[in-house]
C-alpha cells in the first residue's frame, strides 16, 4: 500500500529541504558534542508554523493530522532522533492542552507554545515508576488555591531548559487501584523548591535528560490538567500512542540517514584498489539496511494511518515503535561497521546514530513493554 499522495510527500520533502537548507547536520552535531538545545532551530521552526500543526483549528493551530506530524518527524530526524524530539517532541505534549486543558490553560501555556516561546517536557517516571509508570510516588496535597508537590522524577528530557513548562504525573490519591490516583500538573521550571539536575547520558544531549526533586512546591489548583484521578488515562493511554508514533517516525529518518551516509561512504572510500561497495559484503550489509528501514518506515505509517482515520491502533503502534527503534539500533551498528574506525568518531555522525539507536530501544516504552502490548492485542 502507497502511504503517501502527492500532498504528502510534498510535506515531508519540504521538511527535509528545511532541515538540509537552513539547519543542517554541522548544527546538529554541534548541539550533540555541546549538549546544547537547539534554540535557533527551535524558533525557526515556530515561526514556520510547525508547533501548529497537530494543534485544532479552534485553538489556534492548523488543524493537521497525525500521519503529517509522522512525516515531519521523519524529516527531522535525518541527521539525529534527539534533533526530532526537540523540534517537534513537545507538540505531541501540547495535545494533551487540546484535548484537557481550560480556556485559562490554553491561553497561558498553548498559545506561547506555538509562538515558540515555551517548551513542554513529559514527566512520568521516577526511580521506582519506569516501566510500572502507575506506580508513582511524588505526591501532591490540596492546600488552599495550591497543590504543595514533593517527591523525585527521573529521565524528564528538556525540564532544565529555558522556558519549560513540564506536564508532570504525580500522585494526588491512595487508591485501591494505583491507576486511579494519578493526576496531571502543568509546572513550570522556575517554580521555588524545585531543583533540576541534568544527566550526563548517552544520547538525548542536546535536549538534555533530567532528574528533577520537589520540595514543598507551590503550584496553582488551576495548573492541574483535567481532572483528579484522570492522570493515568491521559498520559499512559492518549499521550503514549501519539509519542510512540512520533518516535517511531524519528527513528526510521534516522535509519534512513544511516543508510544514506553508509553508502555514500562505502562509493568514496578505496580499499585494495576499488570502492569498498564493490566488495559484494558491503553491499549486501547495505541491501539488509534498506531492507529494514523500508519494513520499519512502512509499520510506522501503518500506525500513523490508522490513528489519523480515529481507528483503533494499540497493536500497530507498539509494533511500529518496537520495530523501528531495533532497526536504527541494528542499521547504525551496521553504519559503524562500514565506516571501519573513523565511524567511532562524532565527526561521522553514525557514532551519534548509533548512541540514539541504543537509547530508542528504551525511551518513550522498552521493547519489552512493546511486545507485552502486542501480545495482550493478540490475546496471548
Amino acid at each position: 500500500m502507497n502511504f503517501l499522495d502527492e500532498e504528502r510527500q510534498a510535506w515531508k520533502n519540504s521538511v527535509r529541504r528545511w532541515v538540509d537548507r537552513e539547519i543542517g547536520r554541522e548544527y546538529v552535531r554541534k548541539c550533540d558534542m555541546e549538549r546544547a538545545f537547539p534554540y535557533e532551530a527551535y524558533e525557526k521552526a515556530a515561526k514556520l508554523g510547525f508547533h501548529r500543526l497537530l494543534v485544532p483549528e479552534a485553538d489556534g493551530g492548523d488543524g493537521g493530522d497525525v500521519f503529517s506530524y509522522a512525516l515531519m518527524c521523519e524529516s527531522l530526524s535525518a541527521y539525529g532522533v534527539d534533533f526530532s524530539v526537540a523540534i517537534a517532541g513537545g507538540i505531541f505534549t501540547a495535545m494533551n492542552f487540546s484535548l484537557h486543558g481550560t480556556d485559562d490553560q490554553k491561553t497561558r501555556f498553548l498559545q506561547p507554545f506555538m509562538r515558540g516561546e515555551i517548551r513542554f517536557p513529559i514527566s512520568m517516571s521516577e526511580p521506582n515508576a519506569g516501566s510500572d509508570v502507575a506506580n508513582v510516588q511524588t505526591r501532591a496535597e490540596r492546600d488552599g488555591d495550591d497543590y504543595v508537590l514533593n517527591g523525585q522524577k527521573l529521565w524528564c528530557s528538556g525540564a532544565g531548559n529555558r522556558g519549560a513548562v513540564i506536564l508532570m504525573l504525580v500522585r494526588t490519591a491512595q487508591t485501591s487501584d494505583k491507576r486511579d490516583g494519578l493526576s496531571v500538573f502543568i509546572v513550570p521550571n522556575d517554580l521555588p523548591g524545585l531543583t533540576i539536575r541534568p544527566l550526563q547520558t548517552l544520547a538525548r544531549r542536546s535536549v538534555v535528560t533530567t532528574e528533577i526533586f520537589l520540595d514543598s512546591v507551590r503550584v496553582p489548583a488551576a495548573n492541574m490538567l483535567g481532572a483528579p484521578g484522570e492522570g493515568f488515562k491521559i498520559i499512559a493511554g492518549e499521550h503514549l500512542a501519539l509519542e510512540r508514533i512520533a518516535v517511531a517516525a524519528s527513528y526510521v529518518g534516522n535509519a534512513q540517514g544511516a543508510v544514506d551516509d553508509a553508502l555514500a561512504y562505502a562509493k568514496q572510500r578505496v580499499q585494495f584498489g576499488k570502492p569498498i561497495f564493490e566488495f559484494q559484503v558491503i553491499r549486501h550489509m547495505l541491501a539488509d539496511m534498506q531492507t529494514q528501514t523500508d519494513a520499519a518506515r512502512l509499520l510506522t505509517y501503518r500506525a500513523a494511518d490508522l490513528a489519523a482515520r480515529g481507528m483503533p491502533c494499540r497493536k500497530e503502534v507498539a509494533m511500529a515503535k518496537l520495530f523501528a527503534s531495533e532497526t536504527l539500533q541494528n542499521v547504525s551498528r551496521q553504519a559503524m561497521q562500514i565506516f571501519g574506525g573513523i565511524g567511532t568518531t562524532p565527526e561521522a555522525d553514525v557514532e551519534r546514530y548509533f548512541r540514539e539507536g541504543m537509547q530508542a530501544t528504551i525511551g518513550g516504552g522498552t521493547s519489552q513493554i512493546q511486545r507485552t502490548i502486542i501480545a495482550q492485542e493478540m490475546r496471548i
